[in-house]
């Protein structure tokens, strides 16, 4: 980027065009929340839908406060040996009008902080239709506290020990999307299955919407990574909607080969799949290494959802499979595919540069951020555990959470109740609950 005309700074540093940008990223990024809400809330069964959307809005809500107080210095205050941030920032103390780069202090934070929202948030697709609200946000605020700051720093923050190390991650592969995939398994696993078999989604329509959201903010997400309005912001972009469209391509050509149709769910998932890939490497590689790793994420991450049915591990909205093979993925190609001649701040990959020490970096960043989320995310898990518990009881997954723990229905005329059409009530019946003993069948999300 050429030197900012005169007129276009503002005091202090701060460059009126990178403020604009970054305001609307960080909306576009907020309202990826409201998107994932409607990606999951489709995919549950309607007695579960408020629930499952409750999930996304509470946790922008919860985690929004906790980075306002102590998340935001823990992330990025002053390192501690490049592994977690000390008092600094806490309660936003010295986070104000103040430059940080060509922004205002506390527009980075409001950036970094929709972050911080929608981590936790992914995580719930893994316990969808069985978590209790309270363990939800008990385990939100611990997990967004003693998970996603610690691998913020290492990552983001400048003394962050993988930062240091040489690691790349643009805007969240490994903090965003292997925290929560690694810990969505671990979640799967201690709080257990589903009870009963498994039914198809309520609502697609919610889910395309859902999906269409989430590919729009995740210009926000990705290009916003620039943190400024410059022609690394413009490549970020420009990468994401085509990986985006890659994994939609690559999901869909399975499913053809498998089903003999191209499903709705699977392009949903598909283009979901292609944006968690190309997260990590928006910022360091070419357009047409961004669609190779679209494509690339695509069929991954659709082997990723199969795998779940060998391991028998309820994993409800396929975080694991999506956000947890996209996410480590994306790290690994970012090391195949970066170039400096798109990012001089980066470094040259495999195929630019034949540099095989960069991949070897990002097999580190892998392996070190999926095993410190998951030893952190059973701790945590069993903490919650011993306080308010986890799971609802069997009556509650059965009428439907909506009605247990919210006291609503988000449907009042009998439309998508439950999986057959039947009311909370018939479906609690002990001739409903015989199907604890049938064979799961095969799962529509499985099949997407």
């Amino acid at each position: 980027m050429g030197p900012i005309p005169c007129e276009v700074m503002m005091p202090g540093g701060i460059v009126g065009a990178d403020v604009a940008w970054v305001l609307v990223a960080s909306a576009l990024v907020m309202l990826m929340v409201p998107g994932l809400a409607l990606f999951y809330g489709g995919m549950v069964q309607g007695k579960h839908v408020l629930s499952t959307l409750m999930h996304s809005f509470g946790a922008l809500a919860v985690v929004t406060v906790v980075w306002a107080l102590w998340g935001y210095s823990l992330a990025f205050g002053e390192s501690h040996g490049g592994l977690i941030g000390g008092s600094t920032h806490l309660f936003m103390r010295g986070v104000g009008q103040e430059a940080k780069g060509t922004l205002p202090h506390v527009l980075f934070f409001l950036f970094q902080g929709t972050f911080a929202a929608i981590t936790p948030a992914l995580i719930s697709g893994a316990y969808a239709e069985r978590l209790k609200f309270s363990a939800f946000l008990l385990f939100t605020v611990l997990w967004a506290t003693f998970v996603y700051a610690p691998v913020a720093h290492w990552v983001w923050a400048p003394d962050g020990w993988l930062l240091k190390l040489g690691a790349l991650d643009f805007a969240g592969g490994a903090v965003v999307h292997l925290t929560s995939g690694v810990s969505a398994l671990v979640v799967a696993l201690v709080v257990g299955r589903r009870r009963g078999a498994r039914q198809p989604p309520h609502n697609l329509t919610f889910t395309l919407l859902g999906a269409g959201l989430l590919w729009f903010g995740w210009f926000g997400f990705n290009a916003g990574s620039a943190l400024a309005a410059n022609e690394l912001a413009a490549v970020a972009a420009a990468n994401t909607h085509l990986a985006a469209a890659g994994g939609a391509v690559a999901w869909g050509l399975v499913d053809l080969l498998r089903l003999k149709k191209v499903t709705a769910l699977g392009a949903a998932s598909g283009l979901v799949a292609g944006l968690v890939g190309i997260t990590p490497a928006a910022g360091f590689v070419s357009p047409m290494g961004a669609l190779a790793i679209g494509l690339l994420a695509g069929g991954a991450c659709y082997g990723g959802v199969l795998l779940k049915e060998h391991l028998r591990y309820d994993d409800a909205l396929d975080v694991v499979g999506v956000h947890g093979v996209g996410g480590a993925l994306g790290a690994l190609l970012t090391g195949v595919f970066a170039t400096v001649a798109v990012n001089p701040a980066g470094a040259d990959g495999v195929i630019a540069g034949g540099n095989w020490a960069l991949l070897g970096k990002q097999a580190l960043s892998i392996l070190a951020v999926a095993a410190f989320s998951a030893l952190l995310t059973f701790i945590l898990l069993k903490v919650v555990q011993a306080v308010v518990g986890l799971r609802v009881d069997a009556e509650a997954e059965y009428e439907g959470l909506d009605p247990h723990v919210h006291g609503e229905r988000a449907y009042h005329t009998g439309i998508s109740l439950g999986g057959h059409g039947m009311t909370p009530r018939e479906a609690s019946a002990p001739k409903a609950r015989e199907s604890e003993k049938a064979p799961l069948g095969a799962d529509p999300v499985m099949e997407g």
